[in-house]
């Protein structure tokens, strides 16, 4: 008989009979058969190394038919057993069970995906041929690294910390510069552990293979690929450091896909690998790429990665990009393309990213992002976003040193009005500067005060009555607000009076002339509110009434037949001023003219009724207008 070295050596003839059996035991509908002979295979894999690669071949099909088993128990046995088939068997073989092992790497099982990772690993230190297949398995152990269950991620690190020492050590002569030479990065993000250089130099050569297929999954229909997909991205780029620099084509393309995904898992490791590339690649290289993106057609996705960048970056890099990056973000083709609600959102990231990060150097740009967030508040589908817009105008306020909103606003007021001031001839009610206008104006508090020059300037251009009638009751609006409370506004440095003028002859009586429509009452019905508003505030006063008397009045008391409750009550509160400040000096015709409209009032009980404010002027009017006509002769 023949001699054997070994007592497995002996089965050795008989491996076709074993096959046949163990293919037919792989199939068997009872699970404990299939468990036993996944055992038997991986057992007869490993007695004869040098034999067996003549049938594992044709265990891979039947193997691959039980991976996906309902009991996790078979599936762990057939990923141990496909381990050690392809390990002390044919590795050719390997390309057709990787897909149903990456399939396990999402299996809800934590000892199934364990038994992944083991094999990985096994199959990373010890197959013949690993190089060949290094860019097939690093993923799958990987993965294992950012597994939900820690013993399985501790299990992964252990195995990848060993396959990346036995790299160095097999290619040591390669690597010896960079292990005498190579210092780690001047900047590396907190609460990361920097890999060793090895599991760095596998992933950095083999990067080019493994990304492609990466993104493909990335838009992988099922949420959990997207998901592990993602969460490996990250894993990756903290490996290959600034080695991503020469894949920022493809890893912009994709982060600006997974912004948009509907998981929030997915979105929010988007958030983190961009910020990644902010750490590793030169802003440079990363803002340029982005930046004409945005230039060539601004997207939500675009300004998503941008704001994660900016955070990811070390101010000291990002600094003498700031004014570039600024002036992009603020120009109107970025700043003013749309009203999507989600765009605006991440624009005001952007701004606030920036001055997050840049801190104290923000002051350079500070009037760019100062109209980003101008901007911004100016739209009115944002009302939801005006206390995190003011936010940011504190902080970036504060970052400069100076007395918060108030400080920001006068330091840039004049700025700010020249701005939103160019060609106001050609405004319409849809301009941006009109909304812009309104939000510098009402928002500036006192310093608005600094710069009435520009404001009525404005005013007198836009409200002249050949303009668009919505866009003077905007402005109208815009200025009864500030003469409510005039001290801290709009007078706020006692200079109001110089263009009282301007307001009284050029703003006022024009737009208070009768003309037919809703929104011409409705324009009437804001200036007779300024008009009140001047006198109630005192900015109006008594010898200032007389000399506008003449103009005024037969306009006010036009007004006093309008349908709107709220113009006839202001309209009689201004009149009843004009009664008792004229007084005595009203003379005859024209009191004569004015008196038998007001005691008109009289006939009417059911007018005299509804409208109170009628009341009184009808009593100033009895009681100013006869002491007022001379006495009788004798």
């Amino acid at each position: 008989p023949p001699s054997y070295s070994s007592p497995a050596d002996s089965l050795a003839p008989y491996l076709p009979e074993l096959g046949q059996a163990l293919r037919a035991a792989l199939l068997d509908p009872f699970p404990d058969a299939r468990r036993e002979a996944c055992a038997l295979a991986a057992h007869a894999a490993k007695a004869l190394p040098e034999h067996f690669h003549l049938q594992s071949e044709s265990l891979i099909e039947p193997l691959m038919q039980s991976v996906s088993h309902q009991h996790f128990r078979v599936r762990v046995a057939v990923i141990q057993a496909t381990g050690a088939v392809i390990q002390f068997g044919n590795a050719k073989s390997l390309d057709d069970v990787l897909s149903h092992l990456a399939q396990r790497c999402f299996d809800n099982i934590p000892q199934v995906r364990e038994a992944v990772i083991i094999v990985m690993g096994e199959w990373l230190l010890h197959l013949r041929d690993r190089y060949s297949f290094f860019h097939k398995l690093v993923p799958l152990l990987l993965s294992g690294l950012v597994d939900e269950m820690h013993e399985n991620r501790e299990l992964a690190l252990s195995y990848w910390k060993k396959v990346g020492l036995q790299w160095e050590k097999e290619n040591e002569d390669d690597i010896k510069d960079k292990l005498d030479f190579y210092s780690a990065p001047p900047y590396y993000p907190q609460g990361d552990t920097r890999p060793g250089l090895g599991c760095r130099e596998l992933v950095t050569r083999h990067l080019f293979r493994i990304l492609p297929g990466l993104c493909r999954d990335l838009t992988d229909w099922i949420v959990g690929t997207r998901i592990k997909a993602s969460r490996l991205l990250r894993l990756l780029l903290l490996h290959a450091e600034d080695h991503v620099t020469q894949h920022m084509e493809l890893l912009l393309r994709t982060l600006y896909h997974m912004c948009l995904d509907e998981e929030i898992l997915v979105r929010r490791e988007c958030l983190r690998a961009a910020e990644l590339i902010g750490t590793f690649v030169s802003p440079a290289v990363s803002l340029k790429l982005i930046v004409s993106d945005l230039e060539k057609s601004p997207q939500p996705s675009h300004l998503t990665v941008l704001s994660a960048v900016i955070r990811g970056s070390p101010r000291k890099v990002l600094q003498p990009h700031l004014g570039h990056l600024a002036d992009t973000l603020s120009h109107p083709h970025v700043s003013q393309c749309t009203a999507e609600v989600s765009y605006l959102e991440q624009l005001l990231s952007c701004v606030e990213a920036l001055v997050e990060k840049c801190q104290e150097d923000c002051g350079e740009v500070s009037l760019q992002l100062m109209k980003i967030l101008v901007t911004i508040m100016a739209i009115p589908s944002v009302g939801h976003l005006h206390e995190q817009i003011e936010e940011a105008m504190k902080s970036l306020a504060e970052v400069q040193g100076l007395a918060g909103l108030v400080g920001l606003y006068q330091q840039h007021i004049a700025q700010l009005m020249q701005w939103v001031s160019s060609a106001p001839d050609s405004w319409t009610c849809y301009s941006s500067e009109l909304l812009q206008l309104d939000v510098i104006a009402t928002h500036s508090g006192p310093a608005i005060g600094e710069a009435l020059q520009e404001l009525f300037l404005i005013l007198k251009t836009c409200l002249q009555t050949s303009k668009d009638p919505l866009m003077r009751l905007k402005l109208f609006s815009t200025l009864s607000q500030l003469l409510q409370e005039p001290d801290t506004t709009i007078n706020s440095e006692g200079q109001f009076c110089n263009y009282l003028e301007i307001v009284i002859k050029d703003i006022l009586a024009p737009n208070l002339q009768w003309h037919g429509g809703r929104t011409a009452a409705a324009i009437r019905t804001t200036a007779v509110s300024c008009l009140w508003a001047l006198i109630y505030s005192k900015l109006l006063s008594p010898e200032e009434t007389l000399n506008v008397e003449q103009l005024l009045l037969p306009k006010i008391l036009a007004t006093l037949d309008e349908d709107s409750k709220m113009t006839r009550s202001l309209s009689c509160q201004i009149v009843r001023v004009f009664l008792e400040v004229i007084g005595k000096q009203f003379e005859p015709d024209k009191l004569a003219a004015i008196y038998p409209g007001t005691v008109s009032w009289l006939e009417y009980p059911l007018v005299f009724d509804t409208h109170r404010p009628s009341t009184a002027l009808v009593r100033t009017a009895l009681q100013i207008c006869p002491a007022a006509f001379p006495p009788p002769p004798p």
